[in-house]
C-alpha cells in the first residue's frame, strides 16, 4: 500500500479490498490494476476458484492489469510447485488463473517460515537491459521471504513471456532463474514476482533473533532508489501513470474553523463545551475516532502553521507510521484553529480563499429563495483524511451543529464512496460535507433517501448557472448518486459520459432529528483522474473558482432542501431530476432476476426507489414492475445492468 500510493498518487486511488469485493461486486470498470499480494495462495484458492477467477481472468483479458507479489505469482501460474518433498509445507497443484503458463516453483531458496523472517533474505536481481534501458543499475538487492522461479520462462521469451528480473544467487530449486516476468493475456497485460520489489527497508524492522536481518535492511536500503525505479518501471509496463517524484503521501494540516459572522465561531465553540478537556494547557475534544485539539486563531501564526502553508511542504512533514510503515492518520491529533476574530489569512489557507467564498455566498443568498444559512459555518483543512468520515466517526464533534454547517478540503487521503468505492480526490476538486438536521417526524412524508436525489439536482443546477459559458454544459445524473458529464476528449461520433462527481448521503440520529451528513465530490479544475467542469469549458466561459461553486452549491442545495421540506418530492422535483438523469426509457438486466430483460420508469415518489418494468424479446412492457432501493443495488451504466448487493 506505502509503495503503490507512493508512485500512484494522485492518479490512483489505492485501496484494499477482500474476497466479497471480488465476488460480487462491479469492481471491474474502474479497476486500473488488480494486485494479488503474498501469503499463501491456497487461501486465495479457496475463496476464488471458480466465479472469482472468471471475474479475474475476464478482467485481465479484457485489457486490465494484473500484479502477483510472491504468493501472487504462484496463485497465476498455470502451476504451483512449493516446498516439494517437504510434508508439512508442500503444495502442489494446477491454478486457474494459469497467466504464466508454466510452473512457479519455490521456495528459491531454503529456510522459508510461515509467520517468519527467519527465511527472508536481500535477493540479489540482474535487470532487463531492455527494461531498464540504461535507467538504472544492471542489478539490485530486493526483499524475498519465499517465492518461487518461472520455470523455463527463458525459453518461453517471444511467447508472450518476458523475463524482466533474474535472480544472481545461487538457487535451491531448478529451472531457471526467472524472479519477475511479465505476460500478455488476451489484450490484458500481467506481472508476476517471485521477489517483493514493493517492500523498502523503513517498511521493515529489527529482527534481533534473526542473524544478519539488521545487514538484509542494509542492502535494501541501499538499493533504495533502484527497487523504487524498477517497481514504476514494472507499473508502467503495465499501462499505469507513475508520478515523477514517488512522494511519500501528505501529513494533515490545520483544521481552520470560521463563520460569516465571527459570533457564529464562539456559539459553536460554546456548543463544545461539555466535550472539551483542559489538558496541560491545551483544549482537546477527544471524539470517538479521531482527538481534535482547539487552538485559537492567536495561537495560530507559528512555525507549524506557515510551514504546512507551503503547498509542498506537508508531504515532509513527519506524521506517525502503523507497523507496516503506512501512515497512521487516525493517531494523529487534528488541530482546529478557531477564527473568532476574522477570516483566515490566505498565507495560512493559500488553496482556498475564504474572502471570496463568504462574498459569493452573501451574494447569492441575496437573490437564491430560501437560501439564508447552509454555509455560513465553515470548516476548512488543506489536506485531511475524508470529510465525511471526520464528521461521521465523531458525533462527539457534530452532535450540536446547526444545518448548513460545511466542512470542505483541498485534498482528501481517503475519500468514501458507496460500499467500498473510494472518491479519488487530488488538488483542483471540489470535497465538502454538509451537514443536515433532518426532523424525525418529517420522516415519513419526507424520507431521507431523497436527500442524495435533490443534492444531485443542486449541484447540476448550479453548475449550469454559474455564469456565461456554463448553461448548456452537457453534465448529468446517474442513479442513484453519481454526476457525469459528456466526455470533451472524444468527437461527437462517439459520444460518451463520464464520471466527475458523487454524492455520498451517510443518516445518523441526535435529539429529535436524523443528522444526515452529505459528502459531495466534483472534479472542478483537476484534469485527473478523468475530467473536470474546467475541461469542458469553450472560449469566453467565466473562470471558475472552488469557492464560488462551493458557495452555489450550498445555497441551492439549500433552496431545495427547504422545497423538499414543503412539498416532498413533489412533481417539480422529480420533473428536474429527470431533466438531468441518463436513465429514461434505458433497457437494462435484472442480474438477480435471472437474467430478465426490463426498462427503467423512473423513481417512485414514495421511498425512491428505482421503478421497471419487465420487457418482452420485442421490447414492450409485461406490466410486470420491481421497485429497487438504492443501498441494496448498483447500476452498471454502460452495460445496463442492475446488481444486488450482497
Amino acid at each position: 500500500m506505502y509503495s503503490l500510493r507512493r508512485l500512484l498518487s494522485p492518479n490512483y486511488a489505492v485501496i484494499p479490498i477482500g474476497e466479497g469485493v471480488l465476488l460480487r461486486e462491479p469492481w471491474s470498470p474502474t479497476c486500473a490494476l488488480l494486485v494479488i499480494p503474498g501469503g499463501g495462495d491456497l487461501g486465495y484458492c479457496r475463496v476464488l476458484n471458480g466465479e472469482g477467477n472468471r471475474r479475474i481472468a475476464e478482467f485481465v483479458r479484457r485489457g486490465g492489469a494484473y500484479l502477483g507479489l510472491c504468493a501472487g505469482g504462484y496463485y497465476a501460474s498455470r502451476r504451483c510447485e512449493f516446498e516439494v518433498g517437504n510434508p508439512p509445507m508442500e503444495v502442489v497443484g494446477s491454478r486457474e488463473l494459469a497467466f504464466f503458463p508454466g510452473t512457479c516453483r519455490g521456495g528459491a531458496f531454503k529456510g522459508f517460515e510461515y509467520a517468519s523472517e527467519r527465511g527472508a533474505r536481500a535477493a540479489r536481481l540482474r535487470l532487463s537491459e531492455d527494461v531498464v534501458k540504461d535507467k538504472l543499475p544492471a542489478e539490485m538487492a530486493c526483499y524475498y521471504n519465499g517465492g518461487g522461479v518461472f520455470v523455463d520462462a527463458e525459453q518461453l521469451q517471444g511467447k508472450k513471456v518476458h523475463v524482466l528480473a533474474s535472480y544472481c544467487d545461487e538457487l535451491d530449486v531448478d529451472g531457471g532463474r526467472a524472479a519477475v516476468v511479465q505476460c500478455r493475456v488476451g489484450e490484458g497485460n500481467v506481472i508476476l514476482c517471485g521477489t517483493h520489489p514493493e517492500f523498502a527497508a523503513e517498511n521493515l524492522h529489527r529482527q534481533p533473533d534473526v542473524p544478519g536481518y539488521d545487514e538484509l535492511i542494509a542492502s535494501l536500503a541501499r538499493d533504495e532508489r533502484t527497487r523504487s525505479g524498477f517497481l514504476a518501471l514494472c507499473l508502467e509496463r503495465l499501462s499505469l501513470e507513475v508520478n515523477d517524484h514517488g512522494a511519500a503521501p501528505p501529513a494533515l494540516t490545520s483544521l481552520h474553523l470560521s463563520a460569516a459572522d465571527s459570533g457564529t465561531v464562539s456559539e459553536l465553540l460554546y456548543a463544545w463545551r461539555d466535550v472539551v478537556d483542559r489538558e496541560h494547557g491545551q483544549d482537546l475534544l477527544r471524539g470517538e475516532a479521531d482527538t481534535f485539539r482547539i487552538r485559537s486563531q492567536e495561537g495560530a501564526w507559528n512555525l507549524k502553521d506557515l510551514r504546512e502553508a507551503l503547498p509542498d511542504a506537508a508531504a515532509a512533514a513527519a506524521t506517525e507510521l502503523d507497523a507496516h510503515g503506512v501512515p497512521d492518520y487516525k493517531a494523529v491529533t487534528k488541530d482546529i484553529v478557531a477564527h473568532e476574530q476574522q477570516l483566515p489569512d490566505e498565507k495560512l489557507t493559500p488553496r482556498f480563499n475564504h474572502r471570496l467564498f463568504f462574498s459569493s455566498l452573501q451574494q447569492i443568498q441575496s437573490v437564491e429563495n430560501d437560501a439564508r444559512a447552509w454555509g455560513n459555518a465553515l470548516l476548512y483543512g488543506d489536506v485531511v483524511t475524508s470529510t465525511n468520515v471526520l464528521l461521521e466517526k465523531n458525533p462527539k464533534l457534530i452532535a450540536k451543529l446547526p444545518s448548513g454547517f460545511t466542512f470542505t478540503a483541498s485534498t482528501q487521503l481517503a475519500g468514501r464512496g458507496r460500499g467500498t468505492n473510494v472518491w479519488l480526490a487530488p488538488p483542483g476538486s471540489l470535497l465538502f460535507s454538509v451537514i443536515i438536521n433532518h426532523p424525525a417526524n418529517l420522516a415519513a412524508s419526507r424520507p431521507v433517501v431523497f436527500i442524495q436525489y435533490i443534492a444531485a439536482i443542486a449541484v447540476v443546477e448550479a453548475i449550469q448557472s454559474y455564469g456565461r459559458g456554463y448553461e448548456n454544459l452537457q453534465v448529468k445524473l446517474k442513479w442513484p448518486n453519481d454526476i457525469y458529464a459528456l466526455d470533451p476528449s472524444k468527437p461527437p461520433s462517439e459520444r460518451s459520459f463520464v464520471k466527475i462527481g458523487g454524492i455520498l448521503s451517510q443518516c445518523g440520529y441526535y435529539d429529535g432529528s436524523y443528522q444526515i451528513i452529505l459528502g459531495i465530490g466534483i472534479n472542478a479544475v483537476n484534469p485527473r483522474p478523468t475530467t473536470s467542469i474546467s475541461d469542458m469549458l469553450g472560449e469566453g466561459a467565466a473562470p471558475l473558482h472552488l469557492e464560488t461553486l462551493l458557495a452555489r452549491i450550498l445555497a441551492r442545495a439549500e433552496a431545495v432542501y427547504a422545497q423538499f421540506r414543503r412539498e416532498g418530492f413533489s412533481r417539480n422535483l422529480e420533473s428536474r431530476y429527470y431533466n438531468h438523469w441518463l436513465h429514461t426509457g434505458q433497457e437494462i438486466t435484472l442480474e438477480a432476476e435471472a437474467g430478465t430483460r426490463a426498462r427503467v420508469l423512473g423513481i417512485t415518489r414514495d421511498w425512491g426507489m428505482l421503478r421497471v418494468e419487465e420487457t418482452d424479446r420485442d421490447g414492450r412492457g409485461t406490466g410486470r414492475i420491481w421497485s429497487l432501493q438504492s443501498d441494496e443495488n448498483s447500476f452498471d451504466y454502460w452495460k445496463g445492468l442492475v446488481r444486488r448487493k450482497e
